[in-house]
């Protein structure tokens, strides 16, 4: 009964294994596991031969294992020939013709991928890979069934693009990329608000049955008015930031002194004509503004003897007035703007106060948080393009008005459902309080050696030969790491459903109509005379 019990297990073990072997060859492999001087195959990396020239780098393979697959991607490749590896037989050689005639060269030549393993799949849960693979064996593209449970990808998620040299979709949770926060970082002309856009428009499609949330975009140059005159444009609303303004009763005299160039001394004075006004208002029920508040200063009988105070005060508020960015009322109310699966734009390509921009910044995003907190609003994310110029690392307070409340999103928003998304083509200015706190990052291409170096310090699971690839990637192309994946992956970003506003034009564009318009007024100079 024994030997006929231990005859069926080693039955069943034959069945399993040619069952494993057969599903693994049902595709061609790619190549072989060598042992290498570098002490590899080890739990962490390995070398194989490549067969043929379908292997690239940055693309996920698979080798059997006795526990499962072990999966890794490929970081390295490089070719060899034994015939050209001594210079001065190559030179030699070459002096009697080309050594490619005389020698079988090309029967010499192979490539041998580097590949850094991921882990070992074990049923449906990825797990750390405690034996090195075998020399040997054969390697093959990773299956997309694997990719997915490697990567903890969703089908209901937010759609990206596809896997570089693979076809897998990235479809990425939205709890894991935006509840921790999102940093998109590259330089200008590398496709961030491309990108954000192919992510807002994820939002927007997204069915109420998956979970929706709002979205906020602070727009500095107009890249995301397009949306309006789109297939989205029942779901968006763009708000003129030129002519937004922010209404007195909702300020205290400590705000108001934090925007301006105030002293201690004036704000202590302007507490009580602030606090005075907002009694006035509740009485009367009518709204007063900046101008009103002016004038109650100027009226006020104890400042008479005081005029080193009165003067200072009235400048900094006559500074505050030039800026036409405070009012008798709120022009935004997200309580009513806030819906779920739709986008608020603030367009701010029409302000060219950095000042009046912070300031907007400053108070709409207190007061997002705030109704947010309280349950008034739904969840929401907040886009900030340029985010290096509203949380700047150094900065005059005067500059930095906005950075308090942005960093304040980053600690704090995660357990209220406010979510940031920071977009910066000089991550090396951006807070390093905010930066650090956004769990996943999408970096496309970026070549200044101060960001790079900046973003190997601040990002995890980003390595020296990720930061080399991180130069040479083209449009379109972007490197997702972090929380939001299982592996830091490279992706190329899908094609956009809505209107893409491109801003500027070409240098020679611009020469050109200069001279024509020169032109134009010199002729008709003529005619007149």
């Amino acid at each position: 009964m024994a030997e006929a019990a231990t005859s069926q297990t080693q039955t069943q073990e034959t069945k399993t294994g040619a069952g494993a072997q057969k599903a693994q060859t049902a595709v061609a492999p790619v190549g072989t596991v060598i042992s290498t001087l570098e002490g590899t195959p080890n739990t962490g990396e390995f070398h194989f031969v490549i067969q043929g020239e379908g292997v690239k780098k940055g693309q996920f393979v698979q080798v059997q294992s006795p526990t499962g697959p072990v999966l890794g991607i490929v970081v390295e490749i490089s070719r060899s020939n034994r015939y050209f590896e001594r210079a001065e037989s190559v030179a030699e050689y070459e002096r009697l013709g080309v050594l490619t005639s005389q020698f079988p060269t090309a029967e010499w030549e192979y490539m041998v991928a580097a590949v850094r393993v991921q882990g070992v799949l074990v049923g449906a849960h990825l797990q750390r890979s405690s034996l090195p693979v075998a020399p040997g064996m054969e390697v093959h593209s990773a299956a997309d069934a694997q990719l997915k449970t490697l990567l903890g990808l969703d089908e209901k998620g937010l759609d990206l693009g596809t896997l570089t040299h693979h076809t897998l979709p990235i479809k990425i949770s939205l709890s894991r990329l935006l509840q921790k926060h999102l940093a998109i970082l590259a330089m200008s002309g590398s496709g961030k608000s491309y990108l954000a856009g192919v992510l807002i428009e994820e939002l927007l499609d997204r069915p109420a049955q998956n979970g929706r949330i709002a979205v906020v975009v602070i727009d500095n140059h107009g890249e995301y008015v397009g949306f309006k005159d789109s297939v989205y444009r029942s779901k968006v609303s763009v708000l003129d930031g030129a002519k937004m303004r922010i209404g007195l009763r909702h300020l205290s005299a400590s705000q108001l002194a934090e925007w301006s160039s105030m002293s201690a001394v004036a704000r202590r004075s302007l507490d009580a004509h602030v606090s005075e006004l907002k009694k006035r208002v509740k009485e009367t029920q009518n709204a007063e503004g900046l101008e009103d508040l002016i004038e109650s200063v100027r009226g006020d009988a104890s400042l008479n003897k005081k005029e080193n105070v009165r003067g200072p005060l009235l400048e900094a508020l006559e500074e505050l007035r030039s800026l036409r960015v405070i009012g008798a009322s709120d022009s935004f109310k997200p309580a009513d703007a806030l819906k779920p699966g739709q986008l608020t734009v603030i367009d701010l390509s029409g302000v060219d106060s950095l000042r009046k921009k912070q300031i907007l910044v400053a108070h709409y995003g207190r007061k997002l948080f705030r109704q947010r907190k309280k349950g008034l609003i739904p969840p929401y994310c907040m886009v900030v393009e340029e985010a290096h110029n509203f949380a700047r690392e150094r900065a005059e307070k005067q500059n930095a008005l906005a950075k308090g409340i942005i960093e304040t999103l980053a600690r704090e928003g995660r357990k209220f459902g406010a979510s940031l998304c920071l977009i910066s083509q000089r991550p090396v200015q951006l807070s390093t309080t905010a930066l650090s706190q956004c769990n996943s990052n999408i970096i496309l291409r970026i070549t200044n050696p101060f960001d790079l170096k900046h973003i190997g310090e601040s990002c995890e699971g980003i390595d020296s030969r990720m930061q080399d690839s991180i130069t040479s990637l083209r449009v379109g192309e972007a490197l997702i790491l972090g929380e939001a994946v299982g592996a830091p992956v490279f992706v190329s970003v899908r094609k956009r459903r809505s209107q893409t506003v491109v801003r500027g034009e070409s240098l020679e564009k611009i020469a050109q109509e200069f001279e024509e318009k020169s032109a134009r007024k010199e002729d008709e100079i003529e005619a007149f005379l």
